[in-house]
């Protein structure tokens, strides 16, 4: 059923900012494959449309879940929904807009077009701040320029409606500029597709203050985004002897109230189990940790409001299917059971695959958890969170092992309070994998995180994929379907057979240089297409070790890492 139009106002609500989030979100659904297209790379990973997408619906999600009027409390909601449903670095810096205009509105009831418009520029900065290197030419300069004319026609007396044109009309001029700014852009012919998905949620909130939502043809409760894919790859045998687990059941609710103390919660919480997490605003707070007793921690909670969506798993039953398997490692290895009641141990390491071979060498060099995305897939900061939680550890590593993943890695350090997160920036496997060799669990964090890095660097990383549309890159004139092989992301050879470019690949990679090839083979790669490539590596130089693993990839048929 369609949401009632809103009434045009020169008074904002919480109510009408909703409709306008959500009104946002259902314009992005429309045109996100459209803003996938604007993918400067003609490579099978443009989906800064769809990551926009997902962020912006998680957000408009969490905010319909408030009843009350305040659009300070309605923008906290939708800003805590887009930090946990981030993903990709274009929807890291959407939840970081999004955040600094919930700075802005909060401790509102209502806002007119000046306080919006300062709360654009809260959102401008915070998101500034938020990128290690602001590039200039991307989402932050058009949402800057937005935010800039916002504020220009706000002080000039305009109404929201009024302002907010104004501030699209501006960002599309300044969209328009981007490849003029980005040399990369204008290579392709594309605007930048950051700023094109942030104008089209600007113009889902101006439908929806227009009233004119309707003509989007918008469903108000849509469904939930496919998460990535986190599940026990069969080889894995977890060390975790159930009988000893101190904290069974995971306990996982909402608390609704008034003038709900989130870091009193927080401290109260502390030390009556693990993995505890505590979110929230001032009228919601969302609740996470393993216990002894579910009953105590809900009897605790009901004192400040009243709970909603209460979760309750046995983790004992969950696992117990897995303690044989875990005996029989830990005999194989020749090491002792898990003493009763044994601490959390020091480290803990989370990471990103994209493929159930390349899941299984991580999880045989010790990898704890590992989260399923990568090019197309990428996983969100919730995703990535609750991949944290479940490792037994009180420090744990994050390897995003995607350049397109560092940044929603990041931020799980805002949304993970019961342990220390360390994310190591590593934006491909091979580099992933060097830095896991790298890592000591005897050694301290700062002398691994080091290490890591530096055994990151040590590794050079290509791949070969085809091209999903005609392009030009640079002096290579790219047709639909052609084979496309790229070092350090940065496509440098195109031809039409696929061993061929595996082989120039890897030739301007200077394999010969190094000590050690290392191949991924992808989902759709013949084998013999493989055992090709390896017998011509060994005949070119018998003395390079070769390691070939069935890393089981989508899209990409070949990854490589020398070193």
């Amino acid at each position: 059923m369609r949401p009632a139009a809103m009434k045009i106002t020169d008074v904002l609500n919480g109510q009408l900012w909703k409709q306008m989030m959500v009104s946002g979100a259902k314009a992005l659904e429309i045109k996100k494959h459209d803003v996938d297209a604007l993918n400067v790379f003609p490579v099978p990973d443009g989906d800064t449309g769809t990551n926009m997408f997902l962020t912006i619906q998680s957000a408009a999600r969490d905010a319909e879940k408030i009843t009350g009027q305040s659009i300070g409390e309605v923008a906290a909601a939708a800003s805590m929904g887009s930090l946990m449903g981030a993903r990709g670095n274009s929807g890291v810096i959407l939840s970081q807009l999004l955040r600094g205009i919930a700075k802005g509105l909060e401790g509102l009831d209502t806002a007119n077009s000046l306080q919006i418009a300062q709360a654009l520029q809260s959102g401008v900065d915070t998101a500034y701040k938020a990128v290690m290197k602001p590039v200039e030419g991307t989402i932050l300069t058009v949402s800057k320029e937005t935010a800039r004319a916002a504020l220009t026609r706000a002080k000039n007396g305009g109404s929201l409606l009024e302002t907010l044109q104004e501030a699209q009309q501006q960002g599309f001029k300044s969209l328009a500029k981007t490849p003029e700014m980005l040399p990369v852009l204008k290579q392709a012919g594309v605007v930048d597709a950051g700023g094109q998905g942030f104008l089209v949620i600007l113009g889902g909130w101006i439908a929806a203050l227009s009233g004119e939502a309707e003509e989007l043809d918008f469903v108000s409760g849509a469904e939930s985004p496919p998460k990535a894919e986190i599940q026990e790859p069969e080889s894995k045998q977890e060390f975790v002897q159930v009988e000893n687990l101190d904290y069974p059941y995971c306990t996982e609710f909402l608390v609704k109230g008034k003038d709900l103390r989130v870091e009193q919660i927080k401290q109260d919480l502390s030390g009556r189990g693990d993995c505890l997490l505590v979110v929230g605003t001032p009228e919601v707070v969302k609740i996470h940790v393993h216990v002894k007793n579910p009953g105590k921690i809900l009897d605790y909670a009901i004192q400040w409001g009243s709970l909603h969506q209460v979760q309750i798993h046995n983790m004992l039953e969950q696992n117990e299917n897995m303690a044989h398997a875990m005996k029989e490692k830990a005999l194989a290895a020749d090491s002792e059971p898990l003493a009763e009641g044994q601490e959390l141990k020091e480290f803990g390491v989370v990471a990103v695959a994209m493929g159930q071979g390349i899941a299984d060498v991580f999880i045989s060099l010790g990898v704890d958890e590992v989260v399923y995305g990568g090019q197309t897939m990428n996983p969100s900061t919730e995703d990535l969170a609750e991949a944290v939680r479940k490792v037994s550890a009180r420090q744990v590593f994050i390897l995003p092992n995607n350049g397109n993943i560092v940044m929603a890695a990041r931020q799980v350090k805002d949304v993970v309070q019961d342990c220390q997160v360390h994310v190591i920036p590593s934006k491909s496997i091979p580099q992933g994998i060097a830095a896991l060799l790298s890592f000591n669990s005897e050694g301290d964090a700062d002398t691994n995180i080091k290490n890591m890095e530096r055994g990151m660097s040590s590794v050079g990383s290509g791949e070969v994929t085809y091209a999903v549309r005609d392009s030009q890159y640079g002096d290579l004139t790219i047709s639909q379907g052609d084979i496309l092989g790229l070092i350090e992301d940065v496509i440098v050879t195109t031809g039409k057979l696929l061993f061929e470019v595996a082989q120039s690949t890897l030739e301007k990679m200077e394999w010969k240089t190094h000590d050690l090839v290392s191949i991924f083979y992808g989902e759709e790669t013949k084998p013999e297409e493989v055992e090709r490539l390896q017998d011509w590596l060994q005949e070119e130089n018998p003395s390079i070790e070769v390691e070939v693993h069935p890393g089981r990839q989508p899209l990409y048929y070949y990854i490589f890492g020398v070193e």
